[in-house]
């Protein structure tokens, strides 16, 4: 029985653990961008990739993280192309809300070229995915979320 209560304290804390780290913020503190998920992968493959802590791309004092050493070239030729919507902050927050929300770097939509990301996760005891709702409204978000993104940020 005690080993069955320390599975579920175990079990538990892991659950809670992944969920709450599946939020964050665009930059953290250490100057990290996307939980060192990969912007050219977004792009190239659609998929969200971590990148390697040996290759790097600088701006300023935010590191972007790379699958490859020819993903960090494309990103040092043209980083605009490949850096997020919104820096990186949920654009349905932006486009829909007016507001900074953080999001999960696995939940994105790449749209002309342009890498949205998306909050994911547990809202006041509920599985809240913006994509979804975005993804009901996109032509409207996406007519609105530059000039509103201009006005919080």
């Amino acid at each position: 029985m005690k080993n069955l209560k320390i599975a579920l304290v175990v079990a538990f804390i892991s659950l809670f653990s992944n969920a709450a780290l599946a939020q964050i913020d665009p930059i953290d503190k250490d100057g990290l961008a996307l939980g060192g998920y990969d912007v050219v992968a977004y792009h190239t493959v659609n998929k969200a990739v971590k990148g390697n802590k040996a290759i790097v791309e600088k701006i300023g004092a935010t590191e972007y993280r790379f699958v490859s050493k020819a993903n960090a070239k494309a990103f040092k030729a043209n980083p605009e192309k490949y850096l997020p919507a919104c820096a990186g902050y949920c654009a349905w927050g932006v486009a829909a809300k007016d507001s900074k929300f953080s999001m999960n770097p696995e939940t994105f939509k790449v749209v002309d070229n342009k890498l949205y990301l998306f909050f994911n996760g547990d809202f006041n005891g509920s599985q809240v995915n913006t994509l979804d709702i975005w993804n009901k409204d996109e032509a409207t978000y996406l007519k609105t979320i530059d000039t509103k993104w201009s006005k919080i940020q």
